[in-house]
């Protein structure tokens, strides 16, 4: 598949921000952080940013950007209409308690109520995402048991991570967030080396034979159905070598885990604001690798389509 950039920033974007969210209603609204306001504010603006710009950025890849309004009506059948529904009711309980916990300073009570169905919005809205290519048959290396728990373990991966930053960077460190965000970046790495252990080791039952129903013999293309590129040959015919593919892998598992997972594990026995600093980095390195895994994501993916170019 094409992996086009508006879509890999929405991807990564929208994830950190849902589990950033996730992450400061449930820990802010039960007080186990305390409502001190520019903490709250920063952190509410950075998670609510990161969201607002993934999911403006996502309209970036539709023919009339116009008409993504019209979306929200499918919600019955598709999987892209639920997830802008969920997004958008998501910000009703994420106002409320930004309100009562950045402004009011308060916790507990209604404001742990409204933390609560934020976090359960976010996680609600990631698993529709993850949807959207876990629903897709034409594509093997999504339609598997491994895409909608990557979206969430990614999304909790980097969302601890962000979070244990934003509580470093004002010298109020918790044990349990760092603890939280090491163990999830070392799951969703193992979690990816399984994926692409599987995708590499998957074997594709659909053939030109078996599309056209014809038995015997070897169904090949005497010419192809058009003469010039095309949009199916564009978006669904995009190929990588397979060299490029293994780089920007070990890439990625650099950036988005092993680095990030080596600064964690330090993180307890240095002082502020070395602390901080590391956590910074943290952060900074795991995102940029995720992008660098979702472009692989996307990029890696083979669509059936394929099969009536000869490919």
């Amino acid at each position: 598949m094409h992996p086009a950039f508006s879509v890999v920033f929405f991807t990564t974007a929208t994830g950190a921000g849902y589990g950033l969210l996730a992450m400061l209603g449930v820990l802010g609204g039960l007080g186990f952080i305390p409502a001190d306001f520019w903490l709250g504010f920063v952190g509410m603006a950075l998670a609510l940013g990161l969201i607002a710009a993934g999911l403006l950025s996502s309209t970036g890849h539709l023919g009339r950007p116009e008409r993504a309004w019209r979306a929200f009506s499918q919600w019955r059948s598709s999987w892209l209409s639920r997830e802008g529904v969920a997004s958008v009711a998501t910000f009703i309980p994420a106002g409320l308690f930004g309100i009562g916990w950045v402004f009011f300073g308060k916790s507990g009570g209604w404001v742990a109520a409204a933390g609560l169905l934020t976090a359960a919005g976010a996680v609600a809205t990631t698993c529709t995402t993850g949807m959207i290519y876990a629903s897709l048959k034409p594509i093997a290396q999504w339609r598997s048991r491994y895409t909608l728990p990557a979206y969430l373990i990614f999304a909790v991966m980097t969302g601890s991570v962000l979070a244990n930053a934003l509580l470093q960077g004002f010298k109020l460190g918790s044990t349990a967030v760092l603890i939280c965000a090491l163990v999830a970046t070392l799951f969703g790495w193992g979690w990816k080396l399984a994926t692409w252990r599987y995708n590499d080791r998957l074997d594709i039952p659909t053939t030109a034979n078996t599309a056209t129903g014809l038995a015997g013999g070897t169904v090949r293309s005497i010419e192809w159905p058009h003469t010039e590129e095309n949009y199916l040959l564009k978006e669904m015919g995009f190929r990588i070598a397979r060299k490029h593919s293994a780089r920007l892998r070990r890439i990625a598992q650099a950036l988005a885990f092993a680095v990030p997972a080596t600064l964690l594990a330090i993180i307890c026995f240095l002082p502020w604001p070395l602390g901080a600093i590391a956590s910074l980095l943290a952060a900074a390195a795991q995102l940029t690798g995720m992008l660098v895994e979702r472009w692989l994501f996307f990029a890696d993916a083979k669509h059936t389509v394929t099969l009536y170019y000869g490919r």
